[in-house]
């Protein structure tokens, strides 16, 4: 099996994501020390202990994550939950990294990005900034556009997720720009009309945006916040082993939000 330095691995992610661009809500970047090399590196969505135990059993060394251990506004003591979560990687020794912002805004291999080619768009440009910088993307169908409808479909399969919400009774007739932010980004719904845009797809929705999508004419499609960011850090795993030649196992923890 071949394994790469730890200090190589996150630099190479440091240099492809620049955290340093984005004002964000948590630390990027190896959050907790491991081995000093690396074999396998397993990816998930959030970390948390259900993820670090199959980490674990696949013996892993570096867990690679879009939502961290830490965050702003949290208390700073180590209660139960914190402790059982740290003991499980210092008890097998992995090294735990998370990429939050700068994971969402990678032009070519970030959440939204990767959304936007899943769903087949033509071209896709960065937008909705947030912490200093975007992390979303502006994704265009070409001249023809396609059905809402079409645009439904695509990201049920896209996301893997059958319960899509979906707002699409008094938007235009074809889709030909579609507003893409993953996550919990609903009040990003306004600047997508702003921007005149046909639709807007994120994670989480909030009530307003239902009555907000039929006033404006805009279509609203909420994927889930988990499902619509599950692709970047996927992509990243491939781009390390691909890289360092180490192994890569993407863990799906079932997450309904």
């Amino acid at each position: 099996m071949t394994s790469a330095a730890t200090p190589a691995l996150i630099a190479h992610l440091d240099a492809l994501l620049e955290p340093e661009r984005w004002a964000d809500y948590c630390p990027n970047g190896l959050q907790v020390p491991g081995p000093a090399e690396v074999g396998l590196v397993v990816t998930g969505v959030s970390a948390h202990a259900a993820l670090f135990e199959r980490a674990a059993a696949l013996g892993a060394d570096l867990v690679l994550v879009h939502h961290g251990l830490f965050w702003k506004g949290e208390p700073l003591g180590v209660d139960r939950v914190r402790r059982r979560r740290l003991g499980l990687l210092f008890e097998h020794d992995m090294a735990l990294a998370a990429y939050h912002l700068p994971l969402d805004g990678h032009p070519e291999h970030g959440n939204n990005a990767r959304l936007a080619q899943a769903l087949g768009a033509e071209t896709w440009t960065p937008a909705f900034p947030h912490g200093g910088a975007p992390i979303g993307v502006v994704a265009s169908f070409g001249a023809d556009g396609i059905a809402p409808d079409e645009l439904l479909d695509r990201v049920r399969a896209a996301t893997e997720r059958s319960d899509v919400l979906a707002f699409l009774e008094d938007g235009p007739e074809r889709v030909h720009t579609l507003g893409i932010c993953s996550g919990a980004a609903a009040d990003d719904l306004p600047a997508a009309i702003e921007r005149r845009l046909d639709a807007f797809l994120t994670g989480e929705p909030a009530e307003r945006c239902t009555a907000i999508a039929r006033e404006y004419g805009i279509h609203f499609l909420a994927a889930g916040h988990h499902a619509t960011e599950r692709l970047g850090v996927q992509r990243l795993g491939e781009l390390l082993a691909a890289e360092f030649g180490v192994r890569h196992e993407f863990v799906e923890i079932p997450n309904p939000v």
